[in-house]
């Protein structure tokens, strides 16, 4: 495994979004599991991540955290990997567009709908997402446009926005709407993003074996 990149990351998290745009990537990376309230609260990551939160990657001495800056950094670090559209296109602009979109409103949107918090009435000009379901709205509409968030090429976009809309139908935290699970279908089959759950759900799976019987 390589030290020139190494994933600091929980099975059970957001990093497996960055699991995933890593095996979209292709490089030989080394992963480093932290555990909750653990090592991810320890000096050494702390110093790395002072939201001691994963996922963060180290890239030759650089720190980035957050799964769309993560995303977005990969594609840029390797782009043999062709994981994002040209400085300049046309397409750069909707690439753009919508990673921010997934980070922002979606990421808001969604984690507060879960959570049983509604933006009163009235006051959803303050709210980045307005309402839960205009993000709904918009997301079908960035997901119907092209096969892909931008445009007819698989970008890391698409992990960031497809890992969102596969989670958010898995636990049902966003609607079942048949253009998000058409969009599921078109990334969930990816050879890289079968890869990553494999090696997260093999992981759950030894930790569970390794949890005391009660």
């Amino acid at each position: 495994m390589s030290e020139d990149l190494v994933l600091y990351t929980h099975p059970m998290s957001r990093g497996r979004i960055a699991r995933w745009m890593l095996e979209e990537v292709g490089q030989p990376y080394r992963a480093e599991i932290l555990a909750f309230n653990a090592s991810m609260k320890s000096a050494h990551y702390l110093a790395l991540n002072p939201m001691g939160k994963v996922p963060a990657i180290a890239h030759k001495g650089t720190i980035v955290t957050e799964c769309g800056a993560i995303c977005a950094y990969l594609a840029d670090a390797f782009p043999e990997a062709k994981l994002a559209p040209p400085p300049g296109s046309p397409a750069r602009g909707s690439y753009y567009r919508w990673m921010f979109f997934a980070a922002g409103p979606v990421e808001a949107g969604v984690t507060n709908k879960a959570l049983g918090f509604e933006v009163p009435a009235g006051r959803e000009r303050m709210a980045g997402y307005g309402r839960y379901g205009d993000v709904m709205d918009t997301l079908e509409f960035a997901v119907t446009q092209n096969e892909f968030i931008a445009g007819d090429q698989f970008t890391a976009a698409d992990v960031y926005f497809g890992s969102q809309i596969g989670a958010g139908l898995a636990f049902k935290t966003i609607e079942q709407r048949p253009a998000f699970q058409a969009y599921w279908q078109r990334l969930a089959d990816r050879p890289a993003a079968v890869r990553a759950r494999e090696i997260d759900d093999s992981l759950i799976a030894e930790m569970k074996k390794a949890q005391p019987a009660h």
